[in-house]
């Protein structure tokens, strides 16, 4: 077979076909659709139950984060960040806080960084439960978002316990954390641990044996490795690929060089393949999460003091700060010009790539029934797209 020359396929050149011919229909799946990942649809060309064509489309999402924080104090933009990716704002409130420090020199107490590395595996593992249960509610299989949905809520159970909030945390801060770990924290956190992990088990002999999902989801959306860096594929979808890259090896941030975990990577790249690697992804969130509980100290600083807030004006320079969530690199640019405000702050998230340039590829010839489980399989969120 005659290697197909990649290459981004402009507007113009797009199937363009003729709507007044009566051949092809022009259908929207979303934002309603419970198949769209959020507040963004899919602007579908089909012939019969073919897609021919795919444009993504967010709407009025646009919500000016990158903007609102250049015009606010470097603090009181930590309310904000966490808004970017609903749910998993852990990561936007580190790139923030550790740009900030990395910028005004820094350095944060060994017990903050155990914390800060707690905090983003649970909302790994909770991003990753919310993320399960839409693959499989896409293909019609409703048990298993019940279970997911219901295990996600008691990791957020353990985030209310530490910051007060649940969805929200605002736990992450310049500095270190916002507050030291309740009594009897660590213990619960293991509890919850292993009724997930034996969640888990259910799912796995649920889902992934279940003829139907896997009939539907092997062959379907097939990401070859070469695709990673022409389209800037990140995270799980690139891991899927064969495509050996976490930033927490990579860059090895926080507590990670004194973790003891493998990247796992898969071969076959269809989007079965990419829910059997974050299955095992979360799998590995627990085990990570119980080697911190074991390794973190329990006495000692967890926050840094700092200058007064409402006064606190950073040196002038600029960097970028990255860590691997669980759709791929999550990374903060922030410039300063030495005043209380920033400069410049631009987010990069994966899902621009996953759900735009991605997507629009990958629906091409898609029946029009899997196009829900194809877009889940990607694990996009909309905000980071319009930010």
């Amino acid at each position: 077979m005659k290697k197909e020359k990649l290459r981004v396929i402009p507007p113009a050149e797009r199937a363009n076909p003729d709507l007044e011919s009566g051949k092809y229909l022009l259908m929207w799946q979303g934002p309603q659709h419970p198949g769209i990942t959020g507040n963004m649809s899919l602007k579908l060309i089909v012939e019969g139950d073919s897609v021919v064509d795919c444009e993504t489309h967010v709407g009025y999402l646009h919500r000016g984060f990158e903007k609102l924080m250049e015009r606010r104090l470097w603090m009181q933009n930590f309310p904000l960040v966490c808004r970017i990716a609903v749910p998993e704002p852990d990561f936007n409130e580190y790139c923030y806080a550790a740009a900030l420090e990395e910028l005004a020199g820094i350095q944060i107490p060994d017990k903050a960084v155990w914390l800060r590395t707690l905090s983003l595996e649970m909302i790994r593992l909770a991003s990753f439960l919310m993320w399960i249960g839409g693959q499989a509610g896409a293909f019609g299989h409703g048990t298993i978002i019940q279970w997911s949905v219901t295990m996600r809520d008691y990791v957020l159970d353990l985030f209310e316990e530490l910051s007060g909030g649940r969805i929200y945390h605002m736990y992450i801060i310049p500095g270190g954390v916002r507050g030291d770990v309740p009594a009897g924290f660590f213990k619960h956190v293991l509890e919850i641990m292993d009724t997930v992990q034996k969640n888990l088990d259910d799912i796995e002999l649920v889902m992934f044996h279940n003829v139907v999902f896997k009939m539907r989801a092997e062959g379907l959306g097939y990401i070859p490795a070469d695709w990673v860096d022409h389209y800037g594929i990140t995270g799980p979808n690139a891991r899927a690929a064969g495509v050996a890259r976490d930033l927490r090896k990579d860059l090895g941030y926080l507590a990670y060089p004194r973790l003891d975990f493998k990247t796992i990577v898969g071969q076959k790249s269809d989007a079965y393949e990419r829910a059997r690697l974050r299955l095992l992804e979360m799998y590995q969130c627990i085990d990570l999460i119980r080697q911190i509980v074991d390794q973190c100290p329990k006495d000692g600083p967890f926050r840094e003091k700092l200058p007064n807030p409402l006064y606190w004006k950073i040196p002038a320079g600029e960097t970028y700060v990255a860590a691997e969530c669980t759709r791929g690199e999550y990374g903060f640019y922030v410039a300063s010009d030495g005043s209380d405000k920033p400069r410049r702050v631009a987010v990069r998230g994966p899902s621009y790539t996953h759900a735009v340039a991605v997507m629009e590829r990958l629906a091409r010839g898609v029946n029009i029934a899997d196009v829900a489980g194809l877009m889940v399989s990607l694990h996009t969120y909309p905000p980071e797209i319009e930010r």
